[in-house]
């Protein structure tokens, strides 16, 4: 017994080191092909300081939307029609097999419809990728004489892999973990934390050898105020209940996804009303970098109006390309809306309290994503944590961001309890 169990013991070790290098490359090859595509289709090269294609034509954003709509939508209705269903990581966790050919076309065409515009985010693919990576090394382990694991530590992995995913494209090992341990396997202890953890550093060390330690977002003034406590209350608490309100449109949307010959029509629909959208407001395209990145930098009262319309645009066509059909993530949608929602409070706080440094409306919008995407998500820890990675965050964002995270979870109850 005990040395099966020290066979054991060493095959996860294995597993989480391999499976650590393995899913940081699917991480960066998926990165690699958002950016040809953005390239091809936008011809411009995203990073911080340009989240998205605002030097593009407005005819070539709605071009470059509608036809990325058009060509997704055949391929999914291909997929549905002639190959395996697709698997979800929860699912999987639960033991149904994920189809290779398909699952990995099917993770493709999530990043190519996002770098052509399409209204969601990118971080369902490497999630994916990295349990399906997770899964073929189960069966590859077992050929090359490796011990069988339990089946809770063959969840741990396909859950970590998950979360590696995350960790190699966006650059943010302990968000990977966090999405691991709180929310798909909703289990804290030493194993579960140093397996997803150390899978998630290693492929966040293969993703950035493309990406850099460069912040995903940049943020005006990083200097957090105890000053901003009142205000945080506040934001906190509105955030927590649209937040929620967010979760449960996505949820419906998802639930009553186009299927087969629907998404051959709703899809491409979806995708003009963004380009639509996209030609005057570009902020709105993808994952909503562009819009967080703007809410977080740009202090001048004159975008309050454009913030607010840019959230509720962003909220819209992000739920009807859901519903249209399309796969994707909510996460960084959630940070574009939130970062949005939160500078116009902060404008409207400043006018309050008279005597605030304008700093406070970029802090602003950090907050409202924070609270934002914990209330959307269910997940506190895991939005406190990426924020402060993604965005290169101080210490002294801690204690606001996480009174935010706190707040905004107990009153997304009140919208999510009914």
């Amino acid at each position: 017994m005990l040395a099966e169990t020290k066979r054991q013991t060493i095959a996860l070790v294995i597993a989480t080191i391999a499976l650590g290098i393995i899913v940081g490359f699917s991480s960066l090859l998926l990165g690699q092909l958002l950016d040809i595509v953005e390239q091809l289709f936008l011809h411009f090269e995203e990073n911080a300081h340009i989240p998205v294609a605002t030097a593009a034509t407005p005819i070539n954003r709605l071009v470059s939307v509608t036809l990325g709509g058009i060509i997704v939508a055949l391929i999914w209705y291909a997929l549905q029609r002639y190959g395996k269903p697709t698997v979800s990581i929860n699912k999987a966790l639960q033991g149904e097999k994920m189809p290779f050919g398909v699952t990995i076309i099917h993770v493709m065409t999530q990043i190519f419809y996002v770098a052509t515009g399409g209204s969601i985010g990118r971080e369902l693919a490497p999630r994916e990728a990295g349990t399906l990576m997770a899964q073929t090394w189960q069966k590859f382990a077992g050929r090359i004489g490796l011990a069988e694991l339990s089946v809770d530590d063959q969840r741990l992995l396909l859950a970590s892999a998950a979360g590696a995913g995350f960790a190699g494209i966006y650059i943010a090992p302990i968000t990977g973990m966090l999405f691991a341990v709180e929310i798909l396997l909703k289990k804290v202890d030493i194993k579960t934390v140093s397996v997803s953890l150390s899978m998630s550093v290693i492929a966040m060390l293969v993703g950035s050898i493309t990406k850099g330690f460069v912040p995903y977002y940049l943020i005006a003034h990083k200097n957090f105020s105890i000053k901003m406590l009142p205000f945080v209350v506040v934001v906190a608490l509105v955030m927590g209940l649209l937040g929620g309100l967010f979760r449960r449109g996505f949820q419906w949307a998802g639930k009553h996804s186009a299927q087969s010959k629907q998404i051959l029509w709703q899809l491409p629909l979806v995708a003009l009303l963004t380009g639509i959208v996209a030609m005057k407001m570009p902020q709105i395209m993808g994952n909503g970098r562009g819009l967080a990145e703007f809410s977080f930098v740009n202090l001048d009262q004159k975008v309050i109006v454009f913030l607010l319309v840019g959230a509720a645009l962003k909220t819209i066509v992000t739920i009807l390309t859901i519903k249209a059909g399309a796969a994707g993530g909510t996460l960084t949608p959630s940070i574009a809306i939130g970062g949005a929602l939160g500078g116009v409070i902060g404008f409207a706080y400043m006018v309050i309290m008279p005597g605030l440094s304008m700093a406070t409306i970029a802090q602003a919008g950090v907050i409202g994503a924070v609270g934002f995407l914990a209330a959307s998500q269910q997940a506190p820890l895991m939005a406190l944590f990426m924020l402060f990675e993604v965005c290169h965050l101080d210490s002294s964002a801690l204690l606001p961001l996480g009174l935010t995270v706190a707040l905004a979870s107990v009153s997304s109850k009140l919208v999510l309890s009914k």
